[in-house]
C-alpha cells in the first residue's frame, strides 16, 4: 500500500488515470457527480431512447451518494458513499461512454474490476459513516437532473480536497485483496 498523497482534478485523462495505483490516496478538487441506484436506471432509459444524458459522462467521477439536505449555513448535510456493487450492472455501458471514475464504498464484482481495466478506469473507495467528515469538502452542490428522485438525483459537486483512495486501478490491481494478503481477514 502506498503513503502517498496525489492531487487530481476531473475531468480524469488517460495518463492520470493510469498513474493512479491501487491503495493510493487521492485528493480530489474540481466538479463531480452524484448518482445512485435511481440515477442510473433514469441515464439507461435515457441511452436507449438515444436521448442526451444530463452531463458529459467524458473524463468524469460519479460519487455514489445521495446527500441529504443542507442545514442553515452549509453546502450540503451528510454526504457518505454508498454501497458501489449496486451500479455494477450499468458499468460496461459508462465507461464505454467515458466514465473515468467511480467513488463509493466496498467491493466491486470482478467483472467491474475486469471493466476498469479493459477501459482504463479507476475506482476510488470512501469510507461509509463519514458523511458528515466528507460534506465539508464540498463548495457547492447543484441538482442538474431527475429532481422527482429526491436525494437520489444527480447533482453537480464542486469539491475541494475531497480524500478518497484509490480501489480498483486501470490495470486490474485491487487494494481489497492486497490488504487481505498483507493484513489477513
Amino acid at each position: 500500500m502506498m503513503n502517498d498523497v496525489v492531487k487530481i482534478r476531473p475531468p480524469l485523462d488517460e495518463k492520470t488515470v493510469r498513474s493512479l495505483k491501487a491503495g493510493q490516496r487521492v485528493l480530489i478538487t474540481g466538479t463531480i457527480y452524484t448518482a445512485r441506484d435511481a440515477a442510473h436506471k433514469r441515464m439507461m432509459e435515457l441511452i436507449k431512447k438515444n436521448e442526451p444524458l444530463p452531463f458529459d459522462l467524458k473524463g468524469q467521477i460519479i460519487y455514489y451518494v445521495g446527500p441529504t439536505p443542507a442545514k442553515p449555513g452549509q453546502v450540503v448535510g451528510s454526504a457518505g458513499p454508498t454501497t458501489s456493487s449496486r451500479m455494477d450492472s450499468y458499468m460496461e455501458t459508462l465507461y464505454k461512454l467515458g466514465l473515468k471514475g467511480t467513488i463509493g464504498k466496498g467491493n466491486r464484482s470482478q467483472e467491474v474490476i475486469d471493466l476498469v481495466r479493459k477501459y482504463k478506469a479507476v475506482h476510488f473507495s470512501n469510507i461509509g459513516g463519514a458523511g458528515a467528515l466528507i460534506a465539508k469538502t464540498i463548495r457547492k452542490c447543484e441538482m442538474i437532473a431527475f429532481e422527482d428522485l429526491g436525494t437520489e438525483a444527480i447533482h453537480r459537486m464542486e469539491v475541494e480536497n475531497f480524500s478518497a483512495i484509490v480501489a480498483y486501478d486501470s490495470e486490474g490491481n485491487d487494494l481489497y485483496k492486497e490488504a487481505i494478503k498483507q493484513y489477513g481477514r
